[in-house]
């Protein structure tokens, strides 16, 4: 099997902590102990809690010293950048010089904690250091404590811890993606917008390059059998053991015969071999002399075409998505892979937000239709009731969206989505078992192939999202929170019968607002989306992403996440406290992108 270590082989970003202190000789004696402490203390709750994506807890680094002055922040500087400090935290017990002891690296996301303690001036410094920064055009996440703290007290509020937090996966996610590549494998999928790979973006905003391959290579690699023999055997095994073949919907006259259909259980399988052989490389491969094929793009996310020029001829991409998407494979639990159906890079992005944010995998989905209640009452004698009472929002799509979003793994009882580490196999197995996997329509995709067919579990709370691109603008976040609910098995059946009901359903209704023009209904909900397709993350991580949005300058034109969770650059406030969104829009028009 493919040794996959290599995946993430340069590592992952650290957290680095500068304490800073007073240089003035007496004061900087008597709190460079409680100083360190505290940044210590910061350290600990950060790496017990956030993982980088192989399930690792994140490495904090903290500066040996206090930082008092220019020497010592350049050497913290220097030695941040050789152990790869992608993020920092400061944090101050007291008053301290600004201007001396500030770090000025505009591209790494930045916060900084300071105690709230009578007996030091904590507050004051923040004052000024905020307004340093803001002064300089070097924004920064400010943390203080609402309660006053005494001088021996080195616990951290929950307040401060959640800011902390906040921050920290926000600041992660920024860094994980630098330097990585985005894999378009094809090109534009049936003139779809969301499918044009503007480099541009992915380089001043995400810090990520581009690599383009086309859809031939990929039936080079098949036709000439560049991939690992052995572990396609492996998954072949897997496939006929564990996927369930659901009825075929084609009339008679369309319906492959079963020899065609197992060469292309073949086939898809090599190609989910070969998209992730793309996207990580394969030491396997030089073993076989092909070196070059072995290397990989370095590509933490990638896009497949498919339709219409590989559908009309081969099997779908079906499986490959919905497989690489998954915590899952033949090789048993792991990291998903980031794969996006039609090439729709921008769905692939949010993808990477929020699988960044939660390390758990995604549901890639077409936001399909908006079913009022009246319109369900009237095709199927029912009223919707509890969440569902205001109306429902079909997400559903053919291949891409991850096994996990059949809502089949539990945590505390509950439907979840669950990073891999813990995922058992149980679920695995139930996953899989609610999965059932139908023959294509045969006047969608030509070539053949198979579709994953599920209903996700009701209860589940969830974040839609989507990264738009709007000219005059640049790119733009929408998001909404709210849950996955259940309808009763035939009134599920006959909406679903009314559009692809071999495809995977999850009913989703967001959160209300009451007077809010977009979250007052769920059908405005819809007809402010900004796309035809939406990722669905388990969790509601709108917040999280609102911070990690302001990270990287990409203003958020809808949410309905309230005001007290919002966590933003102390900057935004100077570009106005009564209407944050527009505050948002003109803070990142001001800013620019992170790497300009």
């Amino acid at each position: 099997m493919a040794d996959k270590a290599h995946r993430y082989e340069n590592g992952f970003p650290k957290i680095g902590i500068r304490p800073i202190i007073d240089r003035r000789k007496l004061v900087k004696a008597a709190t460079k102990d409680m100083t360190m402490e505290l940044a210590r203390a910061a350290a600990k709750l950060l790496s017990e809690t956030l993982r980088y994506p192989d399930g690792s807890p994140a490495e904090c680094v903290v500066n040996d010293v206090c930082i008092s002055g220019f020497k010592e922040a350049s050497q913290c500087a220097d030695r941040f950048a050789k152990e790869g400090v992608g993020v920092i935290v400061t944090v101050a017990s007291g008053w301290c010089y600004p201007l001396e002891t500030m770090e000025t690296n505009a591209q790494l996301p930045h916060a900084v904690w300071g105690f709230n303690g009578t007996e030091r001036p904590g507050a004051v410094y923040m004052g000024a250091l905020h307004a340093a920064h803001n002064q300089k055009g070097l924004p920064i996440f400010k943390i203080y404590g609402k309660h006053v703290q005494d001088l021996d007290d080195r616990s951290i509020p929950e307040d401060v811890q959640a800011k902390l937090l906040q921050f920290g996966r926000a600041g992660l996610a920024a860094a994980l993606l630098r330097g990585k590549s985005y894999l378009s494998i094809g090109s534009v999928s049936m003139g779809i917008a969301g499918c044009i790979v503007d480099d541009s973006f992915y380089q001043r905003y995400l810090g990520m390059k581009n690599a383009y391959v086309d859809m031939t290579e990929v039936t080079r690699r098949i036709e000439r059998g560049i991939y690992d023999e052995k572990e396609f055997r492996i998954a072949l095994a897997w496939v006929k053991e564990k996927c369930r073949i659901g009825p075929d919907p084609n009339p008679a006259e369309l319906v492959i015969p079963d020899e065609k259909k197992e060469r292309n259980w073949e086939t898809v399988v090599k190609m989910a071999l070969i998209v992730r052989d793309l996207m990580i490389g394969n030491p396997k491969l030089a073993e076989r002399g092909y070196e070059e094929e072995a290397y990989g793009y370095n590509a933490i996310a990638s896009g497949f075409q498919g339709q219409r020029e590989w559908t009309d001829h081969f099997p779908s991409a079906d499986f490959l998505e919905a497989v690489l998407n998954s915590s899952f494979d033949w090789n048993g639990v792991r990291e998903p892979y980031i794969v996006a159906t039609e090439n729709d890079n921008l769905n692939a992005v949010t993808m990477l937000f929020q699988h960044y944010l939660t390390n758990t995998a995604q549901i890639f989905a077409d936001v399909r239709t908006y079913w009022s209640p009246e319109a369900v009452e009237r095709v199927t004698g029912h009223r919707l009731e509890g969440r569902a009472a205001g109306g429902i929002l079909h997400l559903i799509n053919s291949g891409p969206a991850a096994l996990d979003g059949t809502g089949e793994m539990m945590r505390d009882g509950q439907p979840a989505m669950k990073p891999h580490w813990e995922i058992g196999e149980e679920e695995v197995e139930r996953c899989l078992a609610a999965t059932s996997w139908r023959p294509t329509y045969m006047d969608q995709f030509a070539g053949g192939g198979h579709s994953t067919d599920y209903l996700t579990k009701g209860g589940m709370p969830v974040t839609m999202a989507r990264v738009n691109l709007v000219e005059g603008i640049g790119p733009v976040l929408q998001l909404a929170e709210g849950y996955t609910v259940e309808l009763p098995e035939d009134v599920h059946a006959k909406l679903d019968e009314r559009t692809t009901p071999t495809w995977p359903t999850t009913w989703f209704v967001p959160n209300l607002v009451p007077g809010d023009p977009v979250f007052d209904d769920a059908y405005s909900v819809m007809e402010a989306w900004g796309s035809n397709h939406c990722v669905v993350s388990y969790g509601h991580i709108g917040a999280d992403l609102i911070t990690l949005a302001s990270i990287l300058r990409i203003p958020v034109n809808m949410h309905n996440v309230g005001s007290k969770r919002l966590f933003r650059p102390s900057a935004w406030s100077a570009f106005g406290t009564k209407d944050a969104e527009s505050a948002d829009f003109r803070a990142c028009a001001a800013y620019g992108p992170l790497y300009g």
